[in-house]
């Protein structure tokens, strides 16, 4: 005769995770039979707010979707409006809106390792715990994070929702003597980007090897960060008109946030799956020292999560100094494009993973319709996957504290922007 037991665990506001969420899990006879992740923020309707703006207005307001990838926001919608009318940026717009998004990457991922996972790792309850031990590495962190808000105000006007992405290019061309400075801010840390990696290889990474779709874009042979198809590791290679044809979501009726499913499966985007994508198109250099940490990829395990994020900030520093490299100034920032109506797409790989939009802009270039599914949202059913197959194999006959702690940690490791998608987990455990 089995043993019931009721337990639950409310835990109403928990750091280092970007918004609001809970997570219920219910054990029945030594096994998970209903876990949820519940998201319960109300909608913030950006899609419907954006309708009647014109396309500097979209541009513009989307970045406020989130204050930690606002660049991701801009540069996809830029590219979905410019596809409308019909416009190709100047080599000097496209390489300088690739590392102004290099900045976000490297502020955003130095934030997540530093301040919001590595303390899961390390043992600490929060960041200011953990730096008490390791005030090195959390000043790294940080000084790391300003570089890249650095890069992103030099082109933006403003590190948080910057102004400066427009259609046909940036209102403004940062001078010589900018891009000299900021080079020199890069080139000074590189060597802390290269000790980083090898620092996470050292941290206690659990061993959790599941079976995953890892979905990125694929860009003409370089790492892709604002622009190419959507490709997974299970075959698939489409342009961005076609997502629809392949991605779904769905309400669950226990969260405000979507799930999304490819071909009726979970997946994963984010950095993970870029390198398990893409790691032949890191430079060489890279590849020696991704070599030397004894991590191979593609990798199986979500919590080489942490060392994705380590390879691409140093990835991101070095594309900015490569691309910035006998900078001159362009006479013209920017083309003004002819007004068009029509549908465009536009997909980009934030922070987190491929953030994909399509907008329908009347003669005028206002907004008819807006569509915008975020990383989050796509991760979420991958998120819930996860966490039955990490819990299960943790144990579930472990303490109720145990087990919050380790499902706190599965849901940190995605990095999830629950706004978009820094507090996080409500958890409830019923045992059976």
């Amino acid at each position: 005769m089995s043993k019931l037991r009721t337990g639950e665990i409310h835990v109403p506001v928990l750091a280092r995770v970007e918004g609001e969420g809970a997570l219920d899990i219910r054990i029945r006879d030594g096994q998970i039979d209903r876990l949820h992740l519940r998201i319960f923020e109300p909608p913030r309707l950006f899609e419907k707010l954006l309708e009647g703006r014109s396309d500097q207005d979209v541009i513009d307001s989307v970045a406020r979707i989130c204050g930690i990838c606002p660049v991701a926001y801009q540069i996809t919608a830029v590219a979905a409006i410019e596809l409308i009318f019909n416009f190709t940026p100047t080599p000097w717009v496209q390489a300088m809106r690739r590392v102004m998004y290099c900045g976000e990457w490297i502020q955003s991922h130095s934030l997540h390792i530093h301040l919001l996972a590595a303390p899961d790792f390390l043992g600490f309850n929060s960041a200011p715990a953990m730096a008490q031990k390791f005030p090195l590495e959390v000043r790294r962190g940080l000084r790391l994070q300003s570089i890249g808000n650095d890069i992103i105000r030099t082109f933006g006007g403003r590190s948080i929702h910057p102004v400066g992405v427009r259609a046909g290019g940036f209102f403004h061309a940062p001078n010589s003597a900018a891009i000299a400075t900021l080079r020199q801010k890069i080139h000074d840390s590189l060597d802390e980007a290269r000790d980083l990696i090898a620092w996470v290889a050292t941290l206690p990474i659990p061993e959790d090897d599941q079976n995953f779709i890892s979905v990125s874009l694929r860009q003409d042979g370089q790492y892709p960060i604002e622009g190419g198809r959507i490709v997974s590791d299970a075959g698939l290679d489409i342009a961005a008109e076609d997502y629809e044809q392949h991605f779904r979501e769905l309400q669950v009726p226990y969260s405000t946030a979507l799930h999304a499913l490819l071909d009726e499966q979970p997946y994963l985007v984010g950095p993970l799956a870029r390198i398990n994508n893409n790691y032949d198109c890191l430079p060489a250099e890279l590849r020696g020292l991704i070599a030397a940490t004894g991590i191979q990829f593609p990798s199986r395990n979500m919590f080489h999560s942490m060392a994705a994020r380590a390879i691409e900030i140093y990835f991101a520093m070095s594309e900015a100094l490569r691309l910035t490299e006998n900078y001159e100034i362009s006479p013209e920032p920017y083309v003004e494009p002819t007004l068009r109506a029509g549908i465009g797409y536009g997909c980009t790989e934030a922070p987190r993973g491929i953030l994909w939009h399509r907008y329908a802009l009347d003669e005028q270039g206002h907004a008819l319709e807006a569509r915008i599914v975020p990383p989050t949202s796509q991760n979420q059913a991958r998120m819930e996957e996860d966490l039955k197959a990490s819990l299960t194999r943790f144990g579930l006959d472990q303490p109720d504290d145990a087990l919050r702690l380790r499902g706190e940690m599965v849901i940190r490791n995605y990095d999830p922007c629950i706004s978009c998608a820094t507090h996080f987990l409500d958890f409830r455990a019923e045992r059976q």
